[in-house]
């Protein structure tokens, strides 16, 4: 494996800790007003609904340290768009940093809303392509048809692909604890911030 790739491996192992920083931020630094919260928790629930709706399809592979995919899944959200669980997270994340940042001041909003979002596409940035290799080794050509036919990042309304795999929702519960941990935890604190 050459050097790069080591180092996609490494930032994808620790994807996790990486993303938790910009919520850690949002959390301390964070004035929430009660007009943030109506606008940007909607905003965080529709994302985990489509994060909850990606995993149903991708199951439980989406949570391991290193790349792994027993079936090319192209079905449900991944026919609009090749990796929704990030579009999911993106969006949770603008609704946490919309709901905590109400009070804060002009620059401190958009440090830390601009902050959160910048660390996600520069976390995501490189590790959708170290993710995108290893589908090509596993899978090569139905994988390369694949790319030529669905969005990256930007979904689209007609689906492409070829529509394979099912939605378990069985496989939520397990593969997304952690995720309903955080999202429980963002929430509480935007809480007891309200409250102050």
């Amino acid at each position: 494996m050459d050097k790069p790739d080591e180092g996609s491996a490494a930032i994808f192992s620790q994807r996790g800790t990486l993303l938790a920083l910009p919520a850690l931020a949002l959390a301390a630094l964070g004035k929430p007003s009660a007009f943030s919260i109506a606008v940007g928790l909607p905003i965080a629930f529709i994302g985990e609904a489509v994060r909850c709706w990606a995993v149903g399809y991708s199951g439980v592979t989406t949570r391991g340290d290193h790349v792994e995919a027993p079936a090319l899944v192209t079905g449900g959200p991944y026919a609009h768009v090749r990796n929704p669980l990030y579009v999911g997270n993106f969006i949770t994340a603008l609704g946490f940093a919309i709901a905590f940042t109400g009070k804060n001041g002009a620059a401190a909003r958009v440090a830390l809303v601009g902050g959160s979002l910048a660390t996600m596409l520069g976390v995501y940035a490189v590790i959708v392509p170290h993710e995108e290799r290893f589908l090509e080794a596993e899978f090569g050509e139905p994988f390369r048809t694949y790319l030529a036919e669905v969005p990256r990042i930007v979904p689209s309304i007609e689906p492409g692909g070829s529509n394979v795999g099912t939605y378990d929702i069985g496989v939520i519960a397990k593969a997304e604890s952690r995720t309903f941990l955080t999202f429980g935890a963002m929430l509480g604190i935007l809480a007891l911030k309200a409250l102050r």
